[in-house]
Parts: C-alpha cells; structure tokens; sequence
C-alpha cells in the first residue's frame, strides 16, 4: 500500500439536514428532520484504489436503511446513487485495508451499525439539545456529548452570512478506531488535528460557505422549514 494511503482513524461524519441544504441551496426539498450519515472516513487517506467502482447490487440488502440513515440530502430523487458511489469511491476503497470493511456491503453496513449504536439522534433529544430558535452555546453542546461518549466529538458549523451574527451546526464527527471500530478521541497529545474535509460531489459551486470546525459563542440549531405543498 502506498504511503499516502496509510490512515490512523476513521471519522464517522453525521450532519443536520436542514443546515445541508442552507449550504448548497440546490434543490432539496423536505431534508429529513434528523441527523443522517454523511460518511465514514479514514483520515489522511482517499481514493485508494480507482479500478474498484461502486456496485449497487453488493448492498441491496442495505437500502432500505441507507435510504432512510445515509440519504443523499441534497437531491429529491430518493433513487439516486451518486453519493454512495461518491463515499465509496472516495472513502470506502481505503476503509477496505480494514478486514471489518474490505467489501462494499462490510463499509456501508459498518457506517449503519455506527449510526444506530451511536443513536446521536436520541442522545441530543435526551440532552434538551432539539433545533430550536434559540441559540445554544457550542462548548455546552461539545460537553454534553463528550459526557455522553467519553470522547471529545469535532462539531462543524455553517459561519454566518453577512448581515448574521450567529454560526449554524451542521455536522458533528466522532472518531473510531481503526483496529476494532471503537470511539476513541480524534486527536492525541502531539497528534496534528486531521484536516480531512470534504464538499459534496456536485454542486461545489453553489456551495460558497462551506462547513468549518464551530468557533466559541453562539450557535443556532435550526428546525425544519415548513414547506408549502
């Protein structure tokens, strides 16, 4: 394996719907009113090997629940694969030096079993921390879950636009052992902080503020839209 891709860690990356599409303003259209997969990446380490190309057949018995947990937020289309294909291609063919994720099926099946056993969706809810239009503080919520999972999460916000004053939470990751797929702390004492970021596939233009690591201060939490049918 060459060097470069050589990884430490994974970071399981799950993010707010709403503040997805307030990133891209592409053409979403009722996000999903909890956190969903953004990913499963390994840090410092993408597209391992570019011959082998994402077969949907290999997780069709995942799709009921990668539709509904791992959803591609950006497009309305519930038939779309271009985002698997995307994580795949992108993460997923260096997550395969790992015997626990060498297929297709083991990493996106991997990433749900994550997601349920992680249940952040249920965590926030029990912590009172609910989208709200009421403005919370990112280290209460940096503390509250690094309470709940003995390890310090990254959270990524949305900064504001001009003529705002508040940064919005858009995703929260948790880093994972490589070995044994277990929470671990993203960074060690003398361990550079992974710089590992990732804009959707599609769409890069239209994304002009992009997700960055939440500054100290206010956050806002935002609900779903109301939209009109």
């Amino acid at each position: 394996m060459c060097g470069n891709h050589e990884w430490k860690k994974l970071i399981m990356v799950q993010h707010w719907p709403v503040t997805v599409c307030e990133e891209v303003k592409n053409d979403c259209r009722d996000p999903p009113d909890y956190w969903t997969i953004h990913g499963l990446w390994p840090d410092k380490s993408e597209e391992c090997n570019r011959s082998w190309h994402f077969n949907l057949e290999e997780i069709k018995d995942l799709l009921g629940e990668m539709k509904q947990y791992w959803p591609d937020v950006i497009h309305s289309s519930p038939n779309r694969t271009q985002f698997w294909r995307h994580e795949w291609e992108k993460h997923g063919t260096c997550a395969a030096q790992v015997a626990a994720l060498s297929s297709q099926k083991k990493y996106f099946g991997k990433g749900l079993a994550l997601y349920k056993q992680l249940d952040l969706n249920s965590k926030l809810q029990k912590l009172g921390i609910r989208p709200s239009i009421n403005y919370y503080h990112i280290e209460d919520i940096k503390d509250a879950l690094a309470n709940v999972y003995g390890v310090i999460p990254k959270i990524q916000c949305l900064p504001p636009e001009q003529g705002e004053e508040v940064q919005t939470i858009g995703q929260i990751e948790l880093c994972i052992t490589k070995e044994d797929q277990q929470l671990r702390n993203c960074t060690t004492l003398g361990e550079p902080p992974s710089s590992l970021q990732e804009v959707w596939p599609v769409d890069v233009a239209a994304a002009d503020r992009g997700l960055s690591v939440c500054k100290d201060g206010p956050v806002f939490y935002p609900p779903p839209k109301k939209t009109k049918h």
